[in-house]
């Protein structure tokens, strides 16, 4: 017989508060059908998909939206990421980095790393793909 617990008391000491919000409540999940740029990103080694939609005026980003396929971190990361982007300039979603992400989700456990790198990436490639 197992002594742990339940396996929710195992993912509540792996993640934070934050994670686990962002995880269980995502904010701005979904996908804008005429978006001005879209970028979709697969990690190759754990299969997490992560696909970034955004709208723009003026050089703001005005809508953001994201849809994902993979870990707890993943999705927390996707919806973390539209909060922080949500409003900025295009220049100040650029600075956007993997530290801006890992710190609004509370922290990363040194396994699920690279779901920072996976939103940072699917940025980097949706702000790429915007006609300015």
């Amino acid at each position: 017989m197992c002594d742990e617990g339940p396996p929710f008391t195992i993912v509540m000491a792996m993640y934070s508060a934050q994670l686990l919000d962002h995880f269980q409540n995502p904010r701005n999940a979904g996908e804008i059908a005429d978006a001005d740029a879209a970028a979709e990103i697969e990690n190759p080694a754990c299969g997490d998909v992560l696909r970034l939609t955004l709208k723009q005026s003026a050089g703001r980003i005005t809508q953001v939206q994201f849809k994902a396929k993979g870990c707890v971190a993943a999705i927390a990361c996707g919806s973390a990421l539209t909060e922080l982007v949500a409003g900025k300039t295009l220049d100040e979603a650029r600075k956007v980095g993997r530290g801006d992400i890992t710190a609004a989700v509370g922290g990363l456990p040194q396994a699920s790393t690279h779901a920072a790198y996976l939103a940072v990436e699917a940025l980097t490639v949706a702000l790429s793909r915007l006609k300015t």
